[in-house]
């Protein structure tokens, strides 16, 4: 599986300095003359026993002849190419209109993107680095290419990239148009039916079924599509709690499944309509949630059930208390063993993604958090009251917020729970975990740095 990186950005940013010290050797010419590297510049790269392409790319320019505009299409066909975006700005210089022009130009191109700060040695390169979250392409990396720091973290989120594309479709042709399947893991306790359910949404026996509990040990991946979705569908082994798991093999098992769920998109948690809402079931919920996957709840072995409209209640009411952090998550009824429910279910899911993956403009956002902050303002500390100033959203998958305030460790975690809330009733977010940083700052798009 081959997988291209191509470092993009304006001149003079740094990155033929940091494809040099990517690649480990002096390979691109760097200077501080802008404009230096005009061709694309490619070389593999082992990073973390991971085989990459690097490419290095020319600065990019507004215009659209001569050769500039022949640089700049280089550099379009190497994203287009790529498979992970890698997009420097200067912490020094902070955010320019150019890096606004060339931030919608990688954004529109549809790739996963790393933003990276380079420059970062220093306190005058902290305004640059919270400017950079204006751009809404996640939160950024503070590096300096030339002098090493946080090259670690680039190469880890390059590894995490590597592992999030998966497998292409054995023996097909690389193309530049490359189908990305949803993940969807099927998690449970032992025996309530994730093989089962499997099995229904492939239409196949596929997967070994029976009453005993513990028959899947390994992580099973399948693919199908679902209204013209292709998706990768996981059967997990059941998750029992840590005191009772039993040897090597089901300890292995228990690992396969944490790393299903870490590499999953969407995460269906199977319940025993008959035993729902245990113990395990919970933790189950929690560790999807702190792991940033959007949740589905499904309840198996439905048609077992009497009294359904009451019991249904029951679930629901259930839910909403015992999972307050996926608040408003989706809770289906389904029977695995006749399909029926199914169809439900894979709605919930695509709904679910669509949630998992929702981006909001900053200007509504900040609208949102006046309002919120007149309604109930922040506490007062020894006299002196905490200002929340901004507030963009850093990420999707799940969504994740920043807001700048002047004493961040001093806001009360109810104040925080406050603002998701809010934030996932106005916004309408309903049973994703939504992820709200706090940073001493101020507003980056105030003029001259003003509070």
């Amino acid at each position: 599986m081959s997988f291209t990186v191509a470092i993009v950005g304006r001149p003079n940013v740094g990155k033929s300095t940091l494809f040099n010290r990517l690649a480990g050797r002096r390979l691109a010419l760097v200077d501080d003359q802008p404009g230096l590297t005009r061709d694309r510049r490619e070389t593999e790269v082992e990073l973390d026993a991971c085989t990459i392409t690097l490419v290095d790319t020319a600065g990019l320019e507004s215009g659209d002849e001569g050769l500039t505009a022949r640089m700049r299409q280089q550099t379009e066909a190497a994203v287009a190419q790529a498979d992970l975006v890698l997009f420097l700005i200067d912490s020094r210089t902070g955010v320019t209109a150019a890096d606004e022009i060339f931030g919608d130009l990688v954004r529109s191109a549809g790739k996963p993107v790393v933003l990276a700060a380079n420059k970062s040695e220093g306190r005058a390169a902290e305004p640059g680095f919270y400017e950079a979250f204006s751009l809404g392409l996640g939160e950024p990396l503070a590096i300096s290419a030339e002098h090493g720091l946080g090259i670690g973290e680039v190469i880890d989120a390059i590894g995490q990239a590597v592992e999030a594309r998966g497998e292409m479709e054995p023996g097909a042709e690389e193309t530049d148009e490359r189908t990305f399947k949803l993940r969807l893991a099927v998690v449970g306790r032992p025996n309530v039916g994730k093989s089962t359910l499997v099995n229904a949404l492939l239409g196949e026996e596929r997967m070994i079924t029976g009453p005993e509990a513990g028959i899947t040990r390994d992580a099973i991946a399948s693919e199908i599509e679902w209204k013209g979705r292709p998706l990768r569908v996981f059967d997990t082994a059941g998750l029992r709690r840590k005191a009772r798991v039993e040897g090597k093999a089901e300890t292995l098992s228990v690992g396969d499944t944490l790393r299903a769920i870490r590499f999953a998109e969407i995460v269906v948690l199977l319940l025993d309509a008959e035993q729902p809402f245990e113990k395990q079931d919970l933790q189950i919920a929690n560790l999807i949630a702190q792991e940033g996957r959007a949740l589905v709840i499904a309840v198996n072995k439905w048609d077992l059930v009497r009294e359904r409209q009451q019991r249904l209640e029951e679930l629901r009411e259930m839910c909403q208390r015992l999972l307050p952090q996926v608040k408003g998550v989706s809770l289906v009824t389904v029977s695995a063993k006749s399909g029926k429910g199914v169809d439900k279910l894979m709605d919930a899911v695509l709904a679910a993604d669509e949630v998992w993956n929702k981006r909001l403009p900053t200007h509504a956002l900040n609208d949102w958090l006046g309002a919120a902050v007149d309604a109930h303002p922040p506490p007062a500390p020894s006299g002196r009251r905490i200002k929340i100033r901004y507030m963009t959203q850093a990420n999707a998958r799940p969504p994740t917020f920043v807001a700048f305030c002047s004493l961040p460790k001093a806001l009360p975690e109810s104040y925080v729970r406050y603002l998701v809330n809010g934030l996932r009733e106005t916004f309408d977010l309903p049973g994703v975990p939504i992820r709200l940083n706090l940073r001493k700052g101020k507003n980056p798009y105030a003029k001259g740095g003003a509070e």
